[in-house]
């Protein structure tokens, strides 16, 4: 087999193998194409923007050069990214060979042959690397984001469907206090939106500040330019926060604020698949069955949670990746090493495990059906779990040691219904308090849960 003979079966990474749909949309946004696409856009808004300075030596381009120079953007190919990569392989420098691409692509036009020599003027690699990634992120994050609002918005469905189904609570994996299944993906609902929120709440920063962060290529050039407002300018008009104060890089700070955001997310939905696994396990949920499937090569009866399985390990690849650049990307040795670049080339990586993982969290949230009358039956028989209320009442109306006496008789032993009504009926409450425990269920037992539900 040719060594370059690439496909879904020879891959290295699953994310261009076995998961390359669920990754397909990323490749839009993180790929080698998009990394050069991104770059171009840079290099053509900072010559458009420094036309528009009034230097002698570059006057105002006319309208049709402009349309000329962005029309490289949009049409951008994968074709023309082959072209640079080809320069790239003579120059062994890819921005240099971006801004010789750009040259050899509008040379027939005069106003811009003239300005050919102000393409990436004054710039350093870093200025169009570090404004690409940020404009990359930009799109990455809302590939993300939109995956997640899906998936909070399946758990608020179920959480609101399901809101009145009692469902007994384990802690530390013993019966607890009930509650009901959509109070379970009410509490995940309104912990991954303010994951959401905060991802949505990071400013995407860049900088055009020169070799060092100081602008001195461009004063010793033209000493009476305001350089600093005008590549705010530039910078804001991309659609991204500019950054007064940087090395030769941008620092990265506010990537690292970025993936540990992600990273949040990632941590409430592994809470969740864990979570649901384990009440497939208790046989609270049945998963639908899909025609063909095998659960076991072996063991004809088995549907297994495969889908959660998959979410939680594809989940800890995307954090572990995302906490890496996290703790790697914002440091650097004095003004720049590269480091930082070759592990940039991965963010397409963590984001793609993100996106595989939470399509597999999907379609395992869309299989499940809740089975109540599984629910019932533990329901039913942890009658213990009402010792909290009825000790509760007791400490109500002045019962000597109530805790210790319900400990005493419901401690590490099953409680009938029977057992727990006989001391009930002994206790010296008022009569109304008596009647209300004695009405009391495991079943019924579940607080405001249906409410907390349907306000998730």
């Amino acid at each position: 087999m040719p060594p370059n003979d690439v496909s879904a079966l020879t891959a290295l990474s699953p994310l261009d193998g076995r998961y390359a749909r669920q990754a397909a949309p990323l490749r839009e946004v993180f790929s080698e194409y998009a990394f050069m696409r991104a770059r171009l856009r840079v290099e053509v808004e900072w010559l458009i923007g420094l036309s528009t300075l009034g230097l002698a030596e570059l006057p105002p381009l006319p309208d049709d050069a402009i349309e000329r120079l962005r029309a490289l953007v949009r049409d951008f190919s994968v074709e023309d990214c082959s072209e640079i990569k080809a320069i790239e392989a003579q120059t062994n420098h890819d921005v240099k060979a971006v801004e010789y691409w750009i040259k050899r692509r509008t040379g027939d036009v005069p106003a811009l042959a003239r300005a050919a020599e102000f393409v990436h003027f004054a710039c350093t690699s870093e200025d169009i690397n570090n404004a690409s990634h940020a404009l990359m992120l930009s799109q990455g994050r809302f590939v993300l984001q939109d995956r997640l609002r899906t998936v909070h918005a399946k758990l608020r469905e179920l959480a609101h469907a399901h809101a009145d189904l009692p469902m007994l609570a384990r802690t530390h994996g013993q019966p607890a206090s009930p509650t009901t299944v959509g109070k379970e993906f009410a509490n995940f609902a309104v912990r991954l939106a303010a994951a959401i929120d905060g991802i949505a709440r990071v400013s995407l920063l860049a900088k055009m500040n020169g070799a060092v962060g100081n602008y001195n290529a461009h004063l010793a050039a033209y000493p009476l330019i305001d350089w600093e407002r005008f590549a705010r300018r530039v910078v804001e008009e991309l659609g991204l926060a500019f950054n007064t104060h940087t090395i030769q890089i941008e620092p990265h700070d506010y990537m690292a604020e970025l993936f540990d955001g992600v990273a949040r997310a990632n941590t409430v939905l592994l809470d969740l698949d864990r979570d649901v696994w384990g009440y497939i396990a208790l046989g609270y949920f049945k998963q639908k069955l899909k025609e063909g499937e095998v659960g076991s090569s072996t063991m004809p009866h088995k549907v297994n949670p495969i889908d959660f399985e998959n979410s939680e390990g594809n989940l800890g690849l995307a954090n572990a990746l995302l906490r890496h650049l996290a703790e790697k990307l914002p440091v650097s040795r004095w003004q720049r090493d590269l480091t930082d670049s070759t592990v940039l080339r991965n963010l397409g990586v963590a984001f793609g495990y993100c996106l595989v993982a939470y399509e597999a969290c999907l379609r395992g949230l869309g299989k499940l059906e809740a089975n109540p009358e599984r629910l019932a039956a533990d329901l039913d028989d942890a009658w213990e779990v009402l010792a909290e209320p009825v000790q509760t009442v007791m400490r109500r109306y002045g019962v000597p040691e109530p805790y210790e006496k319900l400990k005493a008789l419901t401690r590490g032993r099953a409680i009938t219904r029977e057992a727990l009504h006989d001391f009930v009926r002994a206790l010296a409450i008022p009569d109304e308090a008596k009647h209300a425990l004695l009405a009391l269920t495991p079943a019924t037992y579940v607080g405001k849960a249906g409410e907390l539900a349907r306000r998730c």
